[in-house]
């Protein structure tokens, strides 16, 4: 219940938020034409492409896509790779900028490599408006198709007539699109040419860039202004031109960004309802959803205190548990284990917080040391320092708890889980020479007739006689010979332990006992 409680509010207010929440995918194919190879060259398409693609690119469309300087081949390669990527799109916009030819009502954009002479050949070398349109058809939302290719066209000058009733336009005629939802806009109206200008874009550019990805501004709307900039900046001689229509909803290019006070549309009475609602369920997702979707607000402000009421009620609740947890760990009274319970008995840092009220980034790493050293991991000193030593300890923690913990920073989460282990966690390791008995590293003694060379090993000695060297005119056959070494006193157990600095007798109380190696180690009771 408490789940579905959850689902119902967090989609409470999607719902409440409209389609705003959820963003249109947008795509974008640019083509400008400028260096034609059969007829002058055009100063400025590739320039005014390069400027569009900038604009859709600044307004986050998904698809940009910019070609220059297309022949025929390439031309309709980039038109059908643009369909694909127009088929789960919402909004899809081409956008032409060249050389463009009417042939008898029917209008064509001209390739870079176009070779017209007659007027059936731009069926052949021509791409028809309506390819074009067949690209941008699988949007859902918007098919747009913006054409700044109504320039007094040289091919048109050229080209001959095979049938005298044949017309051949000045610019491009105008059109009406099948589909719905459609737009096509002329730079010029249909039947007359539009100014390339004298600055580096053309003025229909200059307004589009101007108005078209106004955010919040509906498309028709936008077309407007860019209609009352050209004709302002061209002395009424030239006047762009939308054909095509669209439903009653606003279409724009760019959204309006969504109120930061709560979803659109919602009343007081509505933010209240939602709160009621968090309110019954009652758990802290709630409250995140809530205060996920109302950032701002004085219900706002009263969900966060909720939430951080209920976060510190669960504090409360696991502190009994952890007290029980702490007192709950038998005793014992084994000598050998006596080190480590009094290592485990070291309380915490005086000054070390609990993990609630962070510590400071400076005291870390020493916090983390002493818990290391608690659990017998860090060897080294405590000195605050997060150097080769602690990340060693961190290591050898990680290795014995089966934590994955970073070792080369000090963090809290591992402080936490350090803070959690009761008792020694990192085995103890002893020198070469010595082995651990308990908590402790004791000394190994050799066996007698052994004893322990540069290395540490016990091996088989063999007892050379010592020699004092002679004073100057002493005759070697008079020197006295050093008594040989009495043994020491044998204990009243009659046992004798040796090692490599010689042999000893066992303390009142205690034996020798064999090891595995060549030594012998001393028990007592």
């Amino acid at each position: 219940m408490r789940a579905l409680g959850i689902f119902l509010f967090v989609l409470c207010i999607l719902c409440g938020g409209g389609q705003q929440a959820l963003a249109a995918k947008r795509v974008a194919l640019v083509i400008g034409n400028s260096a034609y190879q059969n007829v002058a060259r055009l100063s400025n398409p590739v320039n005014d492409a390069a400027a569009v693609a900038d604009m859709f690119k600044k307004a986050t469309f998904d698809v940009v896509g910019l070609r220059d300087d297309l022949t025929n081949a390439e031309m309709r390669r980039a038109l059908r790779e643009f369909s694909d990527k127009s088929r789960d799109a919402d909004i899809a916009v081409i956008y032409y900028a060249g050389h463009g030819i009417e042939v008898d009502g029917t209008n064509y954009l001209i390739p870079v490599d176009a070779t017209i002479e007659r007027d059936t050949d731009a069926y052949d070398e021509a791409i028809a408006l309506e390819r074009i349109l067949q690209a941008v058809e699988p949007a859902k939302q918007l098919r747009l198709v913006i054409l700044d290719a109504c320039r007094d066209n040289p091919f048109a000058r050229k080209m001959k007539r095979t049938v005298a009733s044949r017309s051949l336009g000045r610019g491009l005629a105008g059109v009406e699109p099948n589909q719905p939802n459609t737009l096509v806009a002329f730079a010029a109206k249909g039947g007359s040419t539009a100014s390339d200008g004298d600055s580096r874009n053309s003025p229909f550019t200059v307004a589009l860039l101007k108005h078209l990805t106004t955010p919040g501004l509906e498309v028709r709307k936008a077309f407007g202004l860019v209609r009352d900039d050209v004709m302002a900046a061209t002395g009424n001689r030239q006047e762009p031109f939308v054909y095509g229509s669209l439903g009653g909803n606003d279409v724009a290019l760019v959204a309006l960004p969504v109120a930061a006070s709560g979803p659109r549309g919602k009343t007081a009475a509505d933010v209240r309802q939602d709160y009621e609602l968090a309110e019954k369920v009652g758990t802290r997702e709630a409250w995140d959803s809530f205060v996920a979707a109302y950032p701002t607000g004085f219900y706002s402000d009263l969900a966060k205190a909720q939430r951080n009421k209920l976060a510190g009620e669960r504090g409360r609740e696991a502190m009994p548990a952890k007290a029980a947890a702490e007192t709950a760990a038998p005793a014992t009274d084994n000598a050998a284990k006596a080190p480590a319970q009094t290592l485990a008995a070291l309380p915490p840092a005086a000054d070390a917080a609990p993990r609630a009220s962070k510590p400071a980034d400076t005291e870390l790493p020493r916090l983390l040391q002493v818990e290391l050293k608690r659990v017998g991991c860090q060897t080294g000193e405590i000195d605050g320092i997060w150097g080769a030593s602690s990340q060693r300890a961190l290591t050898s923690f990680n290795r014995s708890a089966g934590t994955r913990f970073e070792v080369k920073v000090a963090s809290l989460d591992a402080l936490d889980a350090v803070r959690g282990k009761r008792g020694r966690i990192c085995p103890l390791v002893c020198e070469s020479g010595t082995k651990a008995v308990g908590e402790t590293c004791v000394a190994v003694a050799c066996k007698p007739g052994f004893a322990r060379d540069d290395d540490n090993v016990c091996r088989r000695s063999e007892r050379r006689a010592r020699t004092q060297p002679m004073e100057r005119g002493e005759d070697p056959r008079t020197r006295r010979q050093a008594p040989p070494r009495q043994p020491a006193a044998a204990s009243q157990s009659g046992q004798m332990i040796c090692d490599d600095h010689g042999c000893r007798p066992v303390s009142r109380g205690c034996r020798a006992a064999d090891s595995r190696g060549p030594y012998q180690t001393e028990v007592c009771n």
